[in-house]
C-alpha cells in the first residue's frame, strides 16, 4: 500500500476574515512499509498535513490517494496524537480493544488482539490498570497499541513524544523503532526534533516556513534495527546537521522579513 499526497494546499480563514495559507502544493509519497518523517519550522503546517491525510481536515485543493488497498476491511489510518487521549474510565485492555470493539469483532478475537499489542508495547501485567495509574510513557504505549490494534494501512503519529521528559522520550524512540521493525507498518511521523527524525526515519521530508512546501526529501541511509549508539556516529550527525541547515535558513529568512 502506497499513499500519495497530490498537490495538497490548505488555506484557513481566521476570526477577522483574513485568509492564512498553511500549505501550498504539497507533493509527497509514503511508500509501503516506509517510516516517513516530516519536519520543518514551527507553524509550517506539519500537523495540518497529517490531519488532512487522516481525513480529519479537508484540503482546500489536491487529494490524498491510497493506492493498492484490496478492500475496506481495515481502516486506512489510525492516529497517535501528542495528547494521550485515552478513555479514563477504560482499563489498558479496554482502551486497546476500542477500535476492534467498534468494528464488531468477536470477543475472543478482540482479546487475542489486545494480548498481542499489549505485549508488543511492553505492558503485559498492566492490562487492568486505568490511565491515571500509568506514567506518561506508559500512557503513550497504550495509545500506540490502541492505534495498531485497528490494523491500519497507515499509522499517523503527531509529535507523540513531545510531552515526555527527555529520558523517557529517548527510551520511547528506541521502543517505537523496535515496534516498527516487528510490524513493518507504513508510518507518517511528525516531529520538531531533528535527532528523532533521523533516528526513526527511512526518509525525512523538510517543509519550508508557512505556507509549508516540500523543500527537500532526504533518504536516511542508516542500518536497521536502529540502536541508541547510532546517534553518536558521524553519519548520523551529518544528517542532523544537513536537516538543521535547511530549517535554520528558513527560520532566519522569516526573522529577516519581520524586521521593520
Amino acid at each position: 500500500m502506497r499513499v500519495v499526497i497530490e498537490n495538497i494546499s490548505k488555506t484557513f480563514e481566521d476570526g477577522t476574515g483574513e485568509h492564512i495559507e498553511a500549505l501550498r502544493d504539497i507533493n509527497l509519497s509514503n511508500e509501503e512499509n516506509e517510516f516517513l518523517v516530516v519536519v520543518g519550522p514551527s507553524g509550517c503546517g506539519k500537523s495540518t498535513l497529517l490531519n488532512i491525510v487522516a481525513g480529519l481536515l479537508p484540503a482546500t485543493s489536491g487529494k490524498v490517494v491510497f493506492e493498492g488497498i484490496p478492500d475496506e476491511s481495515r481502516p486506512h489510518t489510525a492516529v497517535v496524537f501528542q495528547e494521550f487521549a485515552l478513555f479514563p474510565w477504560r482499563t489498558v485492555e479496554r482502551n486497546v480493544v476500542y477500535g476492534p470493539e467498534e468494528r464488531g469483532l468477536p470477543r475472543k478475537e478482540r482479546q487475542k488482539i489486545a494480548r498481542y499489542y499489549i505485549d508488543l508495547v511492553g505492558l503485559t501485567g498492566f492490562e487492568k490498570k486505568y490511565p491515571h495509574q500509568l506514567s506518561g510513557g506508559m500512557k503513550q504505549r497504550v495509545s500506540i497499541a490502541r492505534a495498531l490494534a485497528n490494523d491500519p494501512w497507515l499509522l499517523l503519529m503527531d509529535e507523540p513524544f513531545s510531552a515526555l521528559d527527555a529520558q523517557t522520550r529517548t527510551i520511547m524512540q528506541g521502543e517505537l523503532s523496535q515496534i516498527y521493525e516487528k510490524t513493518q507498518k507504513s508510518v507518517l511521523y511528525i516531529t520538531h526534533n531533528i535527532q528523532e527524525a533521523v533516528f526513526l526515519g527511512d526518509r525525512v521530508a523538510v517543509l519550508s516556513r508557512r505556507p509549508g512546501r516540500v523543500e527537500r526529501v532526504i533518504p536516511i541511509d542508516l542500518p536497521r534495527p536502529r540502536q541508541e549508539h547510532i546517534m553518536l556516529e558521524p553519519k548520523f550527525l551529518s544528517y542532523v546537521d544537513q536537516i538543521w541547515q535547511h530549517i535554520r535558513d528558513q527560520a532566519m529568512e522569516a526573522l529577516t522579513e519581520e524586521k521593520p
